[in-house]
């Protein structure tokens, strides 16, 4: 397998990527100035391609943009207006999907159990473990690269929406996402520096085109709590399910890599997570969810909603994924090649 050469991570501007259906093709003309009008998304599939990467190109104007796209099109009030209402669908397909409750200690005490028994081990991580094949460790990075190239951003968005205690917890786990200080060893970079070691471009925004709905819709919650003070609540949650679970899959990753004979530069991203990530566990439990519900109790549902509705959203990108690899098919929407060790 060819390793690409080091670029640093965020550095480039993304292209604009291929439309799928009516809502992003509007999106994506204003976008290149031709303002021909914006459809209403009322009839759009809430877990749809189209609505999907139209939420995904307006919310990247707000990170750090598209090639050949004016700055000034981050406020434009017509892709505002539109992106409210694809939001609004949405939510409401989440909300419908996920049951109420206000138990955040029960939703937490449930992250933290492993499944046991016949059956149990059935994720994309225990698939790769056992008999994973490195074309299907790629695809699998493709797809998680759409966050972990700007993994911490859009949690960041949340930070001066908490109570100073809580967002005293929430910037002691950001700082080590940006590396304590270090860029060298910034998630993101390491992620990069991963991406390159498996032989796939690590530019920013190269793989929109290939992934699915079900991908672009986990980041897409993230940056829509983000964005929605209303949401703070669901944010944290959301940041809650990574920090609190992530420890097992990753150390799961780290032996599935050493199997397939990957180098060090891909197996270092997740052997750091097997460890920031169970000492960032403690960190959100006693930092950021009690502080925060200590001074608004009135988040409780909000963060169990955003434990849940990133839940659901995590396990339906798992299904396609498995179920496109158990028919012995590509997961991604434009094939990369089967690969080899290097």
């Amino acid at each position: 397998m060819t390793v690409l050469p080091h670029t640093t991570p965020g550095t480039g501007i993304a292209p604009l990527p291929a439309a799928r259906g009516p809502l992003s093709a509007a999106v994506l003309a204003l976008l290149r100035g031709d303002p021909a009008g914006l459809p209403g998304p009322e009839d759009a599939d809430p877990w749809g391609e189209d609505l999907h990467l139209a939420l995904h190109c307006c919310y990247e104007l707000h990170y750090r943009g598209f090639a050949g796209v004016g700055d000034e099109h981050e406020w434009d009030v017509r892709l505002l207006g539109l992106r409210v209402g694809m939001e609004e669908r949405f939510l409401a397909a989440l909300r419908a999907a996920v049951p109420a409750s206000d138990d955040v200690a029960g939703a937490v005490d449930a992250l933290l159990v492993e499944p046991v028994g016949p059956g149990a081990e059935t994720g994309v991580t225990h698939h790769l473990l056992r008999r994973g094949e490195l074309w299907q460790l790629r695809e699998y990075v493709v797809h998680r690269s759409i966050y972990h190239l700007k993994e911490g951003d859009p949690q960041a968005w949340v930070i001066p929406r908490l109570p100073p205690a809580a967002k005293a917890g929430l910037v002691t786990v950001e700082h080590d996402e940006y590396g304590a200080g270090d860029a060298a060893v910034m998630h993101a970079v390491l992620f990069a520096d991963m991406m390159r070691d498996l032989g796939l471009s690590d530019a920013y925004g190269a793989h929109v085109d290939a992934v699915g709905a079900e991908t672009l819709a986990e980041v897409n919650f993230m940056s829509l709590c983000g964005l929605r003070r209303s949401l703070r609540g669901a944010l944290v949650g959301q940041f809650a399910l990574v920090e609190l679970t992530s420890s097992p899959g990753s150390e799961r990753l780290v032996r599935a890599m050493r199997r397939l004979g990957c180098g060090p530069a891909a197996v270092r991203f997740y052997d750091e997570h097997v460890e920031a990530d169970a000492v960032h566990e403690q960190v959100v439990r006693r930092d950021v969810l009690a502080p925060l519900l200590q001074t608004e109790p009135a988040l409780a549902a909000d963060v169990v909603f955003g434990i849940r509705a990133a839940g659901l959203l995590g396990d339906r990108l798992a299904d396609r994924v498995l179920a496109h690899w158990s028919a012995g098919e590509p997961s991604l929407r434009r094939p990369l090649g089967r690969g080899s060790a290097r």
